[in-house]
C-alpha cells in the first residue's frame, strides 16, 4: 500500500512538473469522458421528460385504442392506414358494454384550428373533441374555472377548456373564464383553464382547447374527426385483462373471423415508452462506441509519452535496478504512473461532462439527468486505458539492463 501511494505521489509530481505536456497527453481521455458523461446525461434527461409527457398524455393507468397501432415498418403502417376502418362511437360503446374490467371509455378526436378572441387570433391550436367520460381521466384538469360537465358534453354544448398558453396568449392578464371565443368561426364559452404543463424538447404542451365531441363534429364533421379511444380499467392491476377484453369486444363488434388480424391498434404508455427507450439505448450505445475511438487514440498518445518518459528516466531506472529493485517493482511503478495520468484525464472529463450537460440544459430545451453509472464507467474506462497502454512502456522499462542504463548517465 505504501509503495502504491508513493508511486501515485511520484506520478502526480511528474504531472505537475510537466503540466503542459501532461495536459496534451490526457486530452484524448478528457474529450472522451466528457462526451460520455454529457451524452448519457442528456439522453437520460430526455428519457425522463418524454416518459412524463407520455404518461401525462396517455395515462399510467389507461390504454389507447387507435385505427393503427404502434408499427415500426413503413409499409405495414401504410397498409394499415389504407385497410383499417376508422374508430367510431359504436366501437367505444362495444368496449364499454363487453369489457367487465373497463371503468370508463373516452372517445377523442384532434385537429388543429384557428382560435380567436376579439382582435387576437391563434392560427394552429390543437382542438380536442372529447366525450363525457373525459372527466374520469387525469389527462385533463382545470387550474382556473372548471371542466365542462358530462351533461354538457352529452348535449354538445359550445363550451371549452383552454390550455394555459392558449388562454395567456388570447387574454393576457384578463380572466378568460366566462368569456366567448371563436373556434373556426364558431362561438364557444370558456369554462376553465388547464394547469400549465410546460414543454417537451421545446414543443409546447399548453396550446390547446378541449370541447365536447359533438361540438367538435359540428365544426369538422364526423368522418374527418378520426376518433381514438382512451380506456380506463377498474384498477391499474386489471390493465392487461382490460386490454384483452377490449380487443375481443372490438373483434366481435367488427365481426372479425378467428383467422383475421386485428384491424385496430391497442397499446398503453408502457409500449410507447419501451419503443422510445429502445431507440435512445441504441443511440447511447452507438455514441459511446464512437467515443471509445477517442479513448483508443488517447491511449496511444499516453503510451508514446510514457515511452519517451522511460527513455528520459533510463539512468534512474538503471540505478533503482542496481540497488535491488525487482523487475516487478519497475513494472508497477510505470503502470501506476500511467494509470494515474489516465485517471486524472477521466476525473477532469467527468467534471467537464457535468458542466457541459448543465450548460446545454440551461441554454436549450433539452433536459439533463446525470447517471451515476456513467461516472463510474467514464473513470473505470480511463483506468483500463492506462493499464492496457501503459503495459508496453512498463515492460520496456523493466527489461532495461542496469549497466547499460547507468552508462547513459
Amino acid at each position: 500500500m505504501i509503495f502504491f501511494l508513493e508511486a501515485v505521489r511520484i506520478a502526480l509530481e511528474a504531472i505537475w512538473a510537466a503540466k503542459l505536456r501532461s495536459a496534451f497527453t490526457i486530452l484524448g481521455n478528457i474529450v472522451a469522458v466528457t462526451s460520455i458523461i454529457a451524452v448519457v446525461a442528456l439522453v437520460r434527461g430526455m428519457d425522463a421528460k418524454v416518459t412524463d409527457a407520455i404518461v401525462s398524455e396517455a395515462g399510467a393507468d389507461s390504454f389507447l385504442v387507435e385505427r393503427v397501432g404502434v408499427i415500426l415498418e413503413e409499409e405495414a403502417e401504410e397498409k394499415a392506414q389504407r385497410t383499417n376502418p376508422l374508430i367510431t362511437l359504436e366501437d367505444a360503446e362495444a368496449v364499454r358494454r363487453l369489457s367487465p374490467s373497463v371503468a370508463a371509455v373516452m372517445a377523442r378526436a384532434q385537429r388543429r384550428g384557428k382560435v380567436s378572441y376579439r382582435d387576437r387570433e391563434l392560427e394552429r391550436v390543437d382542438i380536442h373533441g372529447v366525450t363525457e367520460d373525459y372527466i374520469l381521466f387525469r389527462s385533463y384538469d382545470a387550474e382556473r374555472g372548471r371542466l365542462f360537465s358530462a351533461a354538457e358534453a352529452a348535449r354538445r354544448r359550445p363550451v371549452a377548456v383552454l390550455g394555459w398558453d392558449t388562454a395567456d396568449r388570447l387574454f393576457g392578464a384578463e380572466s378568460p373564464v366566462g368569456k366567448t371565443i371563436k373556434i373556426e368561426g364558431v362561438h364557444f364559452r370558456v369554462v376553465g383553464v388547464s394547469e400549465r404543463k410546460g414543454t417537451v424538447l421545446g414543443a409546447p404542451q399548453d396550446e390547446f382547447a378541449v370541447v365536447p365531441l359533438g361540438a367538435f363534429e359540428r365544426i369538422y364533421g364526423k368522418r374527418v374527426a378520426g376518433l381514438s379511444l382512451m380506456v380506463k380499467p377498474e384498477s391499474a392491476d386489471d390493465q392487461d385483462q382490460a386490454m384483452e377484453e377490449a380487443a375481443v369486444a372490438l373483434r366481435v363488434a367488427r365481426k372479425l373471423r378467428p383467422n383475421e388480424e386485428n384491424n385496430f391498434g391497442i397499446f398503453n404508455s408502457g409500449t410507447i415508452i419501451g419503443i422510445w427507450r429502445q431507440a435512445t439505448d441504441g443511440i447511447v450505445a452507438v455514441l459511446v462506441g464512437v467515443v471509445g475511438l477517442s479513448l483508443v487514440v488517447g491511449g496511444i498518445v499516453i503510451m508514446n509519452i510514457m515511452l519517451m518518459v522511460v527513455t528520459e528516466r533510463t539512468p534512474e531506472i538503471g540505478l533503482r535496478k542496481a540497488l535491488g529493485a525487482r523487475r516487478l517493482d519497475v513494472i508497477w511503478q510505470i503502470l501506476i504512473e500511467t494509470v494515474t495520468l489516465s485517471t486524472v484525464g477521466g476525473v477532469v472529463g467527468t467534471a467537464l461532462g457535468f458542466l457541459l450537460a448543465l450548460l446545454v440544459e440551461r441554454l436549450t430545451p433539452v433536459p439533463a439527468a446525470v447517471e451515476l453509472w456513467s461516472v463510474f464507467l467514464g473513470i473505470a474506462v480511463t483506468v483500463v486505458v492506462g493499464l492496457v497502454f501503459g503495459l508496453y512502456p512498463a515492460m520496456r522499462a523493466a527489461s532495461l539492463d542496469p549497466i547499460e542504463a547507468l552508462r547513459r548517465e
